[in-house]
């Protein structure tokens, strides 16, 4: 495959035949819309070909029960593994199901030979990471108990392969505890037939400081569980200063200091599939991004008449913009096939177990028919 960038003046037919391919394949991979205008500087993906669905890693992606079943079926081949978020718990260690039933995505998970697997997450009545309730569970053995035993009833029951465990700003005290419950539920499902996954937030240091990294051990962890993903992303939030979501110089020192801690063969590099669209000027605590799809950011750049650049550094494509009815100014960051390709080209680098996308709930054709043409096999 290739990657084309426009430039001023191209429009969709001069760069299908440029490329050897046909119009309508360049507007179905790159999810034009008629009448197919392009902004400068964005990023195409030139596809002669495609790949089958027999993957050299492993390939999880986020849903939640919302997502659109037109978007899952699409999706679906290109996965090996689904984790459905998610289940929550009470201080007790009773287990709490999400707010829309989720057999229907078991079932097609299953019907394509894709693994749906229990996403867990201690959410509270806010809807937001409860550290309160993880010191409750993971400090006491018979709430962890409970909650094991809870979930491997249920994923008898469903269907379910595995559990992934996403727990966020674990308290620093609560480091060992944390690990010893990562510990115990990836025995008992692995005695049952089941595999344990544990998402890890991006640290390049084992004394890093914050909320977010005290409370997790990486080497810990992954002796414990059965495979990690990093959790790669949210450089640039929907709070803080406009940056890329996931700069691959930032993604790399993640990356190089968990294989000081973590076999190859145990991670899986996280890769976002959205962007952030932030009004300026930015003011801490007051500005707040809107979340954007990657095919909305580049249509957001051609309704406003902006050029597409890429930041070499971040290997991260980003544009400003006044918006025309209100005058206020934007600045836009997303991943395209650009900045894709650099992530891709680390698993392989690395040689890493695989990738998990957060997360799926919206179809980016060009990146999925990219990860093929990197690790799957010609038809």
């Amino acid at each position: 495959m290739q990657i084309y960038v426009v430039q001023p003046g191209d429009n969709v037919d001069m760069i299908a035949e440029e490329t050897g391919i046909s119009v309508e394949r360049l507007v179905t991979d790159n999810q034009l819309i008629y009448p197919y205008e392009l902004a400068v500087g964005q990023a195409l993906l030139i596809a002669a070909g495609e790949r089958a669905p027999s993957r050299s890693i492993s390939v999880s992606g986020y849903a939640y029960p919302f997502i659109s079943r037109w978007v899952l079926e699409q999706t679906l081949p290109y996965l090996s593994e689904l984790p459905i978020f998610s289940y929550g718990f009470t201080y007790d260690g009773e287990l709490l199901a999400p707010y829309l039933n989720e057999d229907w995505m078991i079932t097609a998970a299953l019907g394509q030979g894709v693994q749906p697997i229990l996403t867990l997450t201690p959410f509270g009545v806010d809807g937001n990471f409860n550290n309160n309730l993880i010191s409750s569970v993971v400090n006491n053995s018979v709430y962890t108990e409970n909650l094991i035993q809870s979930m491997l009833t249920l994923m008898g029951e469903k269907g379910y392969r595995g559990v992934d465990i996403d727990f966020e700003y674990i308290l620093a005290s609560d480091r060992d505890a944390f690990t010893a419950f990562v510990r115990r539920v990836a025995e008992v499902m692995r005695a049952n037939g089941y595999h344990t996954s544990v998402a890890l937030a991006p640290k390049t240091s084992a004394d890093q400081q914050g909320l977010l990294y005290e409370g997790k051990d990486y080497r810990a962890l992954g002796e414990a569980a059965d495979h990690v993903l990093l959790m790669t992303y949210e450089w640039g939030y929907t709070y803080g200063p406009p940056m890329a979501v996931a700069p691959i110089n930032q993604v790399r020192r993640v990356v190089e200091y968990a294989l000081t801690e973590i076999p190859a063969g145990k991670i899986d590099l996280g890769i976002p599939n959205y962007g952030y669209d932030w009004p300026l000027p930015y003011e801490r605590g007051v500005t707040r991004a809107a979340t954007i799809n990657n095919v909305q950011a580049v249509r957001i750049a051609i309704a406003q008449g902006a050029e597409i650049l890429f930041d070499e550094l971040a290997q991260s494509p980003y544009f400003l913009y006044r918006d025309q009815s209100t005058g206020v100014e934007h600045e836009v960051w997303f991943e395209d096939v650009r900045s894709l390709q650099q992530k891709f080209n680390l698993i392989k680098e690395y040689n890493l177990r695989g990738c998990g996308y957060w997360q799926i709930m919206q179809w980016f054709r060009a990146n999925w028919l990219l990860l093929a043409d990197n690790f799957y096999i010609d038809r």
